[in-house]
């Protein structure tokens, strides 16, 4: 997405209001895949300026009002930074741009006004997930346990409010490998910024397979279902 803006300036007598502008064209994408490993995020910003605008320009990443990074000039003329965000679905961005006339008058601007919202598309939660059965059932409950694990990673604080399960598809031998299967977590489950939340299941017989699916209040993902197959597992080599 590109966005194109005339800064313009307040002239001093004598002064050709066409040479003492800056020009920006911002090259930021609007939506980025949300990275929880590394959380860094290419801002790009093409600066041109007019023939009385002394150098260096300044040109800094505004976030929220308050956060200023600083980008830094490559050789093809923009200017360039990695940002961070982290547990966020969107982050508001503008650019402050900083310059001088002729070395006597300071300008700065902001880019756009009001700032752009950016989108983070949060990555895919847990699409299948394995339960091991090689060893003897829970003695009190006589069933196999063990948890779906989940990563939030686009908001501060999200829930699992609740989970349900269903048979992989309406074959009978789906139908009857999916009852032994039962949800043991109590919601909602509190789901913290990466950290890994599971649900809790279990199944009374050693070979099972079911969808598990899970309910949230993480926006844009409602709900979400996950292949769970309960079965014995090889020893690792």
């Amino acid at each position: 997405m590109r966005r194109d803006i005339a800064f313009s300036c307040l002239a001093a007598v004598g002064l050709a209001l066409a040479g003492c502008g800056v020009q920006l064209q911002d090259e930021t994408p609007g939506r980025f895949k949300a990275n929880p490993d590394v959380a860094m995020y290419p801002l790009t910003v093409k600066v041109t300026a007019g023939p009385l605008v002394s150098q260096p320009i300044y040109v800094f990443a505004v976030s929220d009002g308050q956060q200023q990074v600083p980008l830094s000039l490559a050789s093809d003329g923009t200017y360039e930074t990695m940002y961070s965000v982290r547990c966020k679905r969107t982050f508001p961005l503008q650019f402050l741009a900083v310059w001088r006339l002729q070395g006597m008058i300071t300008k700065r601007q902001l880019f756009p006004a009001q700032p752009r919202d950016i989108e983070l598309t949060p990555p895919p939660l847990n699409a299948q997930a394995s339960i091991d059965t090689s060893g003897k059932p829970d003695k009190k409950t006589r069933s196999w346990q063990g948890g779906v694990p989940y990563d939030i990673v686009t908001a501060p604080d999200a829930h699992i409010t609740g989970a349900h399960l269903e048979p992989v598809s309406q074959d009978k031998a789906d139908v009857a490998a999916a009852k032994p299967i039962s949800v043991v977590s109590s919601f909602p489950i509190d789901a913290p910024c990466g950290t890994p939340t599971a649900v809790q299941l279990a199944s009374k017989k050693q070979l099972a397979h079911a969808n598990l699916v899970i309910d949230t209040d993480l926006p844009g993902v409602p709900h979400w279902t996950t292949r769970v197959d309960f079965a014995p597992q090889a020893p690792q080599q």
